[in-house]
């Protein structure tokens, strides 16, 4: 299975902006859909937003639809979040995921991921 790391978490202010890497190895990284989820305290984890294999289709929570745009470097075997516009409500631990297919869209469920990074912090306050 892939191995993922998160790095990129931090501390920002509201109305700030932080970008986030996923580093991919074991495997060919564009025969998987890539995903950001993340967790805040007392909740379950959700789905941010995921990146079909060749990066044509992406999908995003309605809470971060505008603000927040995941891409890829196949090549580099690394996958971005970059997040805008960033909000108290977006403070959680966030995770990178991975799951391998052959179709073309991506699917955001948590369920459909089998592999998962450690996870990196996002703190949203002033």
């Amino acid at each position: 299975q892939l191995q993922l790391v998160e790095s990129g978490g931090g501390l920002v202010q509201p109305g700030g902006s932080l970008r986030l890497s996923c580093a991919a190895s074991g495997f060919t990284l564009d025969r998987h859909v890539i995903g950001w989820f993340r967790q805040a305290p007392g909740k379950e984890r959700e789905g941010v937003t995921c990146i079909s294999r060749s990066g044509g289709t992406t999908n995003y929570a309605d809470s971060v639809k505008g603000r927040f745009t995941i891409s890829r470097d196949n090549a580099k075997n690394m996958v971005y979040l970059q997040m805008n516009s960033l909000k108290p409500e977006d403070t959680a631990i966030y995770y990178c995921a991975a799951y391998r297919t052959i179709q073309t869209m991506c699917n955001i469920s948590r369920g459909r991921y089998d592999s998962w990074g450690q996870g990196t912090q996002v703190t949203v306050s002033s």
